[in-house]
């Protein structure tokens, strides 16, 4: 079955996130790499932060005692082939990356590429957590995209993101003097979503973990009874 929804599924945001985080990322990058060629290349790396048990979506329960783990986090860098040069650097957030320490060392990483050369963007699908600083304050809505080009800076590109929306075509800038690629947020959230299986995961005769503001609930329960042939998302 397809996601109920037609930009992100809220029903993503929990326990099944750190999932979708790599397969998304991976995805990103699959989506670039044929655009990019031969001039750039599209790699994932991937970095760990420490994070404690308990602050972590589980499904089963453990008999050991909540100790910091190594959190793996995976994000795209576009680089130039020639030279291996960052050129941009492509983060989807985690939840450890919006708390406490990992929060703290994302910021820090952050800066560094503010203060580079390369662009930065940002894709933030998560509610829970702290946004990233910004000059001016963001509009309201529960997700977002945010561009950095490095010519521009401090001057950002902000794509909020309701409910309701499909995911946007976002441009990923290159070098001066190459055009922008486009990066369609949708159809690899789509595609991750279909390939991996995601609908037999979750369960949407319940409300999501996350729970959802009133003024969406109505709304998500309604896209839900239509997916599944009138199969309600409140609990009985």
């Amino acid at each position: 079955m397809p996601s109920p929804f037609p930009g992100m599924d809220p029903y993503l945001e929990g326990p099944l996130w750190m999932s979708v985080h790599s397969q998304l990322t991976a995805e990103i990058a699959r989506q670039l790499a044929p655009k990019l060629r031969p001039k750039y290349l599209a790699l994932t790396t991937e970095r760990f932060v420490l994070d404690e048990v308990s602050d972590i979506s589980v499904v089963t329960t453990s008999p050991y005692p909540d100790w910091p783990s190594r959190v793996p986090h995976v994000v795209v860098e576009v680089r130039e082939t020639a030279t291996r040069r960052l050129v941009t650097a492509i983060e989807v957030l985690s939840p450890t990356d919006k708390r406490a320490e990992g929060r703290e060392e994302y910021l820090s990483k952050r800066r560094r590429i503010l203060l580079s050369t390369a662009h930065l963007l940002e894709i933030d699908l998560l509610r829970q957590g702290q946004r990233v600083p910004m000059q001016q304050p963001l509009p309201k809505a529960p997700y977002f995209v945010i561009l950095s080009r490095a010519e521009e800076r401090p001057i950002t590109a902000v794509w909020p993101i309701q409910f309701a929306d499909r995911l946007p075509v976002v441009p990923v800038p290159l070098l001066p003097g190459d055009a922008d690629v486009p990066l369609d947020l949708q159809q690899a959230l789509t595609n991750v979503y279909d390939l991996l299986g995601y609908d037999l995961a979750i369960d949407y005769s319940r409300p999501p973990e996350i729970a959802l503001p009133p003024d969406a609930v109505a709304w998500a329960e309604q896209r839900v009874r239509d997916a599944t042939g009138g199969a309600s998302s409140r609990p009985g």
